[in-house]
This record gives C-alpha cells, structure tokens and sequence, in this order.
C-alpha cells in the first residue's frame, strides 16, 4: 500500500511540476502510518518526530497535496476540525460521530449504499462519490444526562 500511495502522490505531483522532497515524503509516510482519522496538528507531530525540519506550513500544505491527489481524504466532523484518514487500500465505510465527545464510529451497511444509488438513478444523477455522516450520542454518552 505505501509503494502505491508514493507511486500515485509521485505522479500527481509530477503532473504540477512538483518534486516529491524529503520533507513531503516524510509527511507522506507518517500520514500513511497513522491509524483511523488524524488531525494536521497529529500529523505536525508524527512528522516532527520523523524530520525535526518539517515545519507546520509544509506540514499543512503537504495535506492540501496528498488530499488532491487521492492519497488521504479529508472529513469535516464539526467543531471546525478537519480530519483525515487514508482513501487507498480501504472500503469505503460511513461514519457515526458523536456530538458530545467527538467519538467517531465506522460503519459499512450494503443497505445505504444500494439505496443511495438507487435514488442516484431515479433522480437521472451520477453519483461519483459520498460521504455519509450521522451525528448524534454514543452509547456513553447517550446515556447521560445533558
């Protein structure tokens, strides 16, 4: 997955007449090291520890790279908080969010995704792609008192 991941950010950065350096080839790499769903500021970490050169704008334009180039994907959970996760070697999943604690819970349901191509096709639309998020309470915190 990693040869990929590189072969694929390579490319596109190639097409932008871009290099792939030592410092986005670090930040590449911690990014692809990273379990579940990470923060720039999680990532400005990893990187750091792995290049202690890399700087938080090379850090966060890096991001805005490897999520044009379909290597990490971006979600936006509220708070006004991105977060990231790996798109390559993954099947696309759906998330739970919790709005009380910002836990987040992945689910892949057949169901949801046969239905929303089948209103895709009713409504003549070409679905290229989604990302279904459902906010509400965990079961921690659904019950407990506001």
């Amino acid at each position: 997955m990693v040869q990929e991941a590189e072969k694929l950010f390579s490319e596109f950065l190639e097409q932008k007449d871009l290099k792939l350096t030592s410092q986005r080839r670090a930040i590449l790499l911690e990014s692809l090291k990273a379990r579940g769903h990470f923060s720039a500021e999680e990532l400005l970490g990893f990187s750091k520890a792995a290049d202690r050169t890399i700087s938080k704008a090379t850090v966060y334009r890096t991001l805005a790279l490897l999520k044009d180039s379909g290597v990490l994907e971006e979600h936006d959970f509220g708070g006004g908080k991105k977060l990231y996760e790996k798109a390559q070697g993954r099947k696309h999943h759906d998330h739970f969010v919790c709005i009380r604690c910002g836990k987040i819970i992945e689910f892949e349901n057949n169901r949801i995704e046969n239905l929303q191509n089948l209103e895709g096709r009713k409504q003549h639309f070409k679905i290229v792609y989604h990302s279904l998020k459902l906010f509400g309470f965990c079961s921690n915190c659904g019950s407990k008192p506001a």
